[in-house]
């Protein structure tokens, strides 16, 4: 079991969002502000789940430098295949698209890939870099000998009227790809500005979330089956979380839920969360303390030297009454969430809700998340419970997700293409063009604590004192 020596503990308000709404059989689609969806390289607009791509051959495309680009369709296409990964834009020059945002906050940003081959080009070769906004999105991006589409995913802060994606070329000679691009309005709820600094030294709220560019490395459907974007209310993809999971007893099992889920103040709206996520689970059985590691574990691959923000989904789908859960949370074998009662925050049964954590990486390649027992535990009980998990990687300080060079330069190395040979020189620019931003950031956040956002004192039943976050240190 991993246990933990605390020294002391402090008490969080944890962040609630207010939104209401009733489950209902069909899905209510999120309808965002700014909805452009790009086929790439196509000369025909194309539908995929009742969503319409936009060939980007269209005169009022976004693609601003067409002269330098090549359109490459698919000739030998499967019959099984989605119709926007069969035709492909082709860059052998930095080449850009910008999008009109009629609504500033956070978007998110999805690009398609389908390394195809056709007129003697093979797309698996392709190697180059994507920027978005400034950021650098993928650094020396290669599809490789993948045969299954590849979908990138961002979330990116817009604060004026474009967003501008750049594709560069790695070096000269080289190109780049890509097959569809998505740039839509997030719901407001969906990414919130604080979460909670999980290091084991102290305790610390991070401010500032929804100004980092975000790049989600895992979206997890923990106990369940995959969750395609035509089942999830801002068209997202859940994977299963069997080749993550890791615990070694076999106290865990599966838990389905057939009923309503109840989306209520004190929870997540459904753009945060599918029915699908909340409606499955795995849990941890009565152990009576009869075995010696009964947490449930699991493990994902991430990349060294940068912070992650954790997203954990919970629901009580197993309880037959309230107050019956009581368990605790580790990421990265820090104690994160101590006693956690789901009944204690929502008030009722099949209520779901989430947390998010910011986590460093360890410098081993991958990051832990588990749940296991509290000396709360109910006998007979169950001992902990999960639906989700999230995992989103959180730009560097040079404003990277994908290395130590910044956008700017990034742009300046073409046509040269020697980007190694400039890292050193490089990366101590970027670093120091950045920090003076990194500073005056935390100052502000020094001279102006953030506080939880109260609850419309309208709405009966919820009571933010009851309602606590305990932080300690690491076995």
């Amino acid at each position: 079991m991993e246990e933990t020596n605390s020294h002391r503990i402090h008490t969080f308000s944890l962040l609630i969002l207010t939104f209401s709404l009733f489950s209902t059989l069909a899905l209510s689609r999120f309808s965002p502000t700014d909805n452009h969806l790009i086929s790439c390289g196509s000369t025909v607009d194309t539908t995929v789940d009742n969503r319409r791509f936009i060939s980007d051959s269209n005169p009022s495309s976004p693609l601003l430098s067409s002269a330098q680009t090549i359109q490459l369709t698919n000739q030998s296409p499967s019959p099984y295949s989605i119709q926007i990964y069969n035709s492909a834009r082709i860059f052998k020059k930095p080449s850009k698209y910008a999008f009109e945002i009629k609504e500033p906050g956070t978007h998110m940003v999805r690009l398609h890939f389908h390394a195809f081959v056709s007129s003697n080009l093979d797309l698996s070769d392709a190697q180059f870099h994507v920027l978005v906004n400034g950021y650098v999105a993928l650094s020396n991006f290669s599809v490789g000998k993948v045969r299954d589409f590849v979908v990138k995913e961002f979330f990116i802060w817009a604060d004026s009227d474009k967003i501008v994606i750049n594709f560069v070329p790695a070096k000269k000679g080289n190109y780049g790809f890509v097959n569809a691009i998505e740039v839509i309005s997030a719901p407001k709820d969906l990414i919130a500005d604080v979460g909670f600094l999980v290091n084991g030294n102290k305790d610390e709220k991070f401010v500032g979330l929804t100004k980092q560019a975000l790049e989600t490395v895992h979206r997890i459907n923990i106990g369940g089956p995959k969750v395609t974007p035509f089942n999830d209310t801002v068209w997202r993809t859940w994977i299963p979380d069997y080749e993550f999971f890791k615990s070694s007893n076999d106290l865990s099992k599966l838990m389905y839920f057939g009923g309503r889920i109840h989306y209520q103040i004190g929870g997540a709206s459904r753009e945060v969360g599918p029915d699908f996520v909340y409606k499955t689970a795995r849990v941890i059985t009565d152990t009576n303390g009869a075995v010696l590691n009964p947490n449930m574990t699991w493990e994902f691959p991430v990349d060294e030297g940068y912070k992650y923000l954790v997203r954990m989904h919970f629901c009580d789908i197993a309880s037959i009454s309230l107050g019956l859960i009581h368990f605790n949370v580790y990421v990265n074998g820090y104690l994160a969430y101590e006693d956690l009662d789901l009944s204690s925050i929502t008030y009722m049964l099949a209520s779901p809700f989430y947390v998010d954590f910011v986590v460093d990486d360890d410098s081993s390649g991958v990051l832990r998340v588990s749940v296991g027992p509290t000396n709360k535990t109910m006998a007979y009980g169950v001992d902990g419970i999960l639906n989700g998990v999230e995992i989103m990687k959180m730009n560097n300080s040079v404003g990277s997700l994908g290395g130590k060079i910044c956008a700017g330069m990034v742009l300046k190395s073409w046509p040269r293409g020697n980007i190694g040979v400039l890292v050193p020189f490089v990366a101590g620019l970027c670093l120091l063009l950045s920090l003076a931003l990194v500073m005056h950031r935390r100052t502000v956040g020094m001279r102006n604590p953030v506080s939880w956002s109260k609850l419309p004192t309208e709405v009966p039943g919820v009571d933010l004192n009851h309602v606590n976050l305990h932080l300690s240190g690491k076995a």
